[in-house]
């Protein structure tokens, strides 16, 4: 069998992860001089609670390349026939670089391939869980790595963030660099577009901002074809859940921001992610 991997930025539950087989690669979290892997030495609660309450403002690095080794070894001892990575974009961490590395040295004696997704949190877990559907059914790796790419070509962010202060301290603020200077009483909504963050729209209010996301995902109707929200725990995340469950009869996949994007995109983040048809 094939079997997946990805990176912590893909911030799946474990359980969603345990149920398809996924391996994850971790990050590394950094506050001044500590260092912690993600999801190893720094739960998301850990992480949030250092965020909101100190004052130290965290730094995010790739995973080595022998992390990446050692997961393909593991699986390869677990009688795997082939590995498909799939990265958060390249555009915004070196993880996918420290993977293709770890995939040309590899001496295993099973095929790696690896896909950047051009996309992060669990916009990038839809696209490993979808590989790992196919993978579980006993498929090849060639079917298994292009249905990640299809499906990673496919899918997006749509969220607003309370602030673009993180992503800017970050470095990572992309194409919304636009919105930076004209920030006063306004919600940036953001998507992806090429692997960066992209400028999706910006309203006047948090409701307004909520209300945007919903009508997206209400504008695209039926072309969805997998579905899920992301939140850094906003007060208002109950408001906006039954808001997408009017126009959803579903009950999406939820993933609460991990050290990696929540690193970034700091508190209030409410959003969606999708894969389109």
């Amino acid at each position: 069998m094939i079997r997946i991997v990805t990176d912590s930025s893909c911030d799946l539950p474990d359980d969603v992860l345990d149920r398809h087989r996924i391996a994850v690669v971790p990050l590394t979290i950094r506050f001044g001089a500590e260092e912690f892997v993600d999801r190893e030495q720094l739960s998301k609660d850990e992480f949030w609670r250092r965020l909101t309450e100190g004052t130290v403002l965290p730094e995010t690095a790739a995973p080595s390349v022998g992390r990446f080794q050692e997961a393909f070894r593991r699986l390869s001892d677990e009688g795997a026939d082939g590995v498909v990575v799939i990265c958060i974009s390249s555009k915004i961490s070196a993880t996918h670089q420290a993977a293709v590395l770890a995939a040309e040295e590899f001496r295993g004696g099973i095929p790696i391939r690896v896909v950047d997704s051009a996309l992060v949190s669990a916009a990038l877990g839809l696209v490993a869980i979808e590989a790992a559907e196919l993978a579980a059914t006993g498929v090849g790796i060639d079917p298994v790595e292009e249905i990640a790419r299809e499906a990673a070509a496919s899918s997006n962010i749509y969220a607003t963030l309370d602030t673009l202060e993180f992503l800017k301290r970050g470095g990572r603020i992309g194409g919304a660099q636009a919105f930076v200077g004209n920030l006063l009483d306004i919600k940036p909504i953001i998507s992806f577009k090429d692997g960066a963050v992209e400028p999706a729209g910006r309203v006047r209010s948090r409701r307004k901002a909520l209300s945007a996301v919903v009508d997206h995902v209400a504008g695209l109707g039926v072309r969805i074809r997998r579905f899920g929200v992301i939140h850094s725990d906003p007060a208002d995340l109950p408001e906006f859940l039954a808001a997408l469950r009017v126009i959803r009869d579903e009950e999406p996949l939820i993933a609460r921001l991990g050290p990696v994007v929540g690193t970034h995109a700091g508190p209030g983040v409410a959003g969606v992610v999708y894969r389109l048809a």
